[in-house]
Parts: structure tokens; sequence; C-alpha cells
């Protein structure tokens, strides 16, 4: 059959708000991709699904939408299993979507995924080395299959406390934290545009959690595209610009880190000198507790809304306030807001059945020698 006359099959995704249709020649016949057109954007998807399972019914992913802009610092909260690896794994290609798209520094997520491997810095979660090499020929034969120059190898390695020799040494040799930082040096030692790192602060120590942060900020600075998956929420709040939480494989917040902590209650204690007439929970006012200190006065405390602070302060001003205490909101409350008061996996798994009770023949013992000479005796004399 002529290969003009064969049809394939094609899968259809949702488009991106800013597309091109675009006639790719690379393979002697000609096919139709579609790619971003807006360049402010370093990652892009529309209702990015992912199913697993025969009939779809594990569902890792559902109609995401993000938009995340270059030179930014994102943060991607989420618990395991709420679908941050597959989010991450089917923006470089690695899975195909279920339905919707997805594009990487404007390439299709699915047509382009060789492209955007090459140009695109990645640290996977639970990252694996090649043990028979040393960590210089690890790095060196990453470098090579990305044909990228390596720019930064000296830089990360002396701020991850990493020294040649050791380097040298086979990778079978290192710590889980150690390990940890030759991924980090092979993700960012090409200076990529981009940079996808899943669970980066995973088997580091809090010093080089810290000196990590420091050489990503420093990346933003200039210009570079930070994706930061993470469990780690005071990571997220101490250095991303915005932040997304993902739970059960769909989006539940997508905000600046103020935005996300500005609207949180806050914990507030307070000691006056007299006991306060008809002070009672008012709007934005909960949990009060009105409790005697001896002669030191009278404690209080309570969680308010940020809006109903002052007004609840200047009543504690009439009693004499003796000292104040108000906790600031954090990103780890406005994150349990959102998962309650437990953070179990909520991605649909696929129903467990009963397997059918079967009766199992018991096999027979294996009979020994002795065995077998005693019973061809007891039959010789039967016989008789």
């Amino acid at each position: 059959m002529a290969l003009s006359t064969l049809r394939v099959p094609r899968r259809v995704y949702a488009l991106p708000r800013h597309a091109v249709k675009v006639r790719d020649e690379r393979w002697g016949y000609g096919y139709d991709r579609y790619m971003s057109t807006d360049t402010n954007l370093a990652i892009q998807t529309r209702s990015l699904t992912k199913h697993y399972g025969k009939n779809g019914e594990i569902k890792a992913l559902q109609s995401l939408d993000l938009e995340i802009k270059q030179g930014e610092l994102f943060g991607f909260l989420g618990p395991n299993g709420a679908g941050k690896s597959t989010t991450i794994r089917t923006l470089l290609g690695f899975l195909h979507p279920t339905s919707g798209s997805a594009s990487v520094l404007g390439l299709d997520a699915v047509k382009d995924s060789v492209e955007i491997r090459r140009r695109v810095g990645y640290l996977p979660s639970g990252f694996a080395v090649y043990d028979y090499m040393s960590g210089r020929e690890y790095l060196d034969h990453m470098r090579e299959l990305s044909g990228r120059p390596s720019l930064l190898r000296h830089r990360i390695m002396e701020a991850l406390e990493l020294s040649d020799a050791i380097l040298k040494r086979p990778v079978r040799d290192y710590s889980r934290g150690m390990r940890q930082k030759i991924g980090v040096v092979q993700a960012m030692e090409t200076d990529p545009e981009l940079l996808i790192l899943d669970e980066p602060s995973e088997g580091l120590d809090p010093l080089m959690q810290r000196s990590l942060q420091e050489l990503l900020l420093e990346r933003v600075a200039l210009g570079r595209t930070v994706f930061f998956s993470s469990h780690l929420i005071s990571e997220v709040e101490r250095i991303c610009n915005r932040v997304a939480i993902v739970r059960g494989g769909q989006l539940v917040a997508l905000e600046s880190v103020e935005s996300l902590v500005r609207f949180r209650r806050r914990r507030i204690e307070a000691l006056v000198a007299r006991k306060p007439l008809r002070l009672t929970a008012s709007a934005g006012i909960s949990g009060l507790k009105v409790e005697a200190e001896g002669k030191s006065g009278f404690r209080i405390s309570c969680d308010a809304e940020a809006s109903a602070i002052p007004a609840f302060i200047k009543r504690l001003q009439s009693a004499g306030l003796r000292d104040l205490l108000v906790e600031a909101a954090s990103l780890e409350e406005a994150f349990m807001s959102y998962y309650g008061n437990s953070t179990r996996n909520s991605v649909q798994m696929a129903p467990e059945t009963a397997a059918p009770r079967t009766s199992k023949k018991r096999s027979p013992a294996k009979r020994t020698p002795a065995k077998r000479v005693v019973k061809r005796e007891l039959k010789r004399r039967v016989a008789r």
C-alpha cells in the first residue's frame, strides 16, 4: 500500500488560547502542529487531563489550567499523589494527555517533546543515577545528551559544597543527599531558560536547602523561569512568586503567596488589666476565651480575620492593653484550609475487587527415597 494512502488516526487536543498552525516537513511529509504565540508564557496548559486504567477510572489530572510567565519562580504544592509528578511528566512529553493541551517555551508538549527536553533543565523526584559511573562521568554524559555546554557547573558545585575529589568517586558510594546534589548540578549546569524541579530539596540538609534556594533566586533574577514542585510549604512560601495548590488532580488555588495568606485567620493573644465589658465574639472573631491571670490581669485569646483585627484591638485598649501577640498567617494555614485536617491522597484509585476464593488442592508431599523403599517392601509382602 502506498504511503500516501495510509490514514493515521489523530488525537484531538484543545488548543492553547494563543496558538498558530505550523507546517512541519522534518520527516519528509507534512503534518500540522500548533504552537503558542504568547512569548511571555514559559508554560501553558488548557484543560490538561490525564486518566489511567482501561476505562479511565484513575483520574490523575482533571482539566488543569496553568499559565506561568517567563522569569517567574512558580510553586506547585500538593501532597503525594495529588498529580504533581504527572503534570510534570506530561509537560515534558514522557506522558501523553488523555485530553487537553500543554505548551512549554512555545512548543507543543506532545509533538515537540524532544526539543522541550533539550531546552529544559529537569530534576525528577526520586532522582536515580548510573551507579557504575563516577560523578564527573555522569555529569559529562548528561551534558552531552543535552547538546548544550556546561556554563554553571563550578558555581553550583561551590554553592552545594561539591569538590572535584567527590566527583571522582563512583556514584554507588554516594549518600542520598550527595546524589541529590548531583541531580541539581545536572539540571542547572547548562543554564537552561526553564527549570522544572520535582521535589528538589529531597534528601538535602537545611543548609543545602538554603543554598539551593539562593541559586534559584539568582537564576530568576537573570530572567530564567523555575517551576518548583514541592510538599515543603515553608520553602515555597520563602522563595516563590505564585503558588498553585492541587488536590486529587484538580487545581484548587492559584494565587500569589501574599494573596493566599492575606485573608487567612490570625491567632490573637492579649493581656489586659481589666476584664473587658461585653467582649463577645463578633463578625470575624471566633473561639474567644477570657481567663484570669491573677494580679497580671486577664488573658484573652481568639482567632480573627484580618479585617476584624483593628476594631478588636481598639476594644482591648479600652480595657488596659498590656501585651499583644498577633501571629502572622502562613502558607501552611492556607494550604490546610484547602485540605482540611488531612493531606491524604485524594486521587481516585481503581476499585479493588476481591478475588474469588478457590479451593486449592494440597500438593502431595514429596516422598523421600526411604519412604519409597518401605512402600515397595510392603507391596512385596502383601503379594506373597
